[in-house]
């Protein structure tokens, strides 16, 4: 089982017409919560990143990786 770090940037749509429409990015996909925080920091200088700064979520997924059966392609 493998765990990876999703770090979203989630905030309120800017026509606020419906109070459940949000624009969610996903920003990338991580090994460790430290590798998701340090990429949160980065985006921060960013334009829309920053005029959201709380609006970032990490969440952990566990993946199971599939080994046996995979067929090596090397020659």
């Amino acid at each position: 089982m493998r765990t990876v770090f999703l770090l979203w940037h989630s905030y309120p749509h800017e026509d606020g017409l419906d109070e459940n429409d949000t624009e969610d990015k996903l920003v990338g996909v991580y090994s460790s919560a430290a590798e998701a925080e340090a990429a949160r920091m980065r985006k921060l200088q960013f334009e829309g990143f920053r005029d959201y700064p709380d609006c970032f979520q990490v969440s952990e997924m566990r993946k199971s990786i599939r080994t046996s059966g995979a067929k090596d392609s090397s020659p």
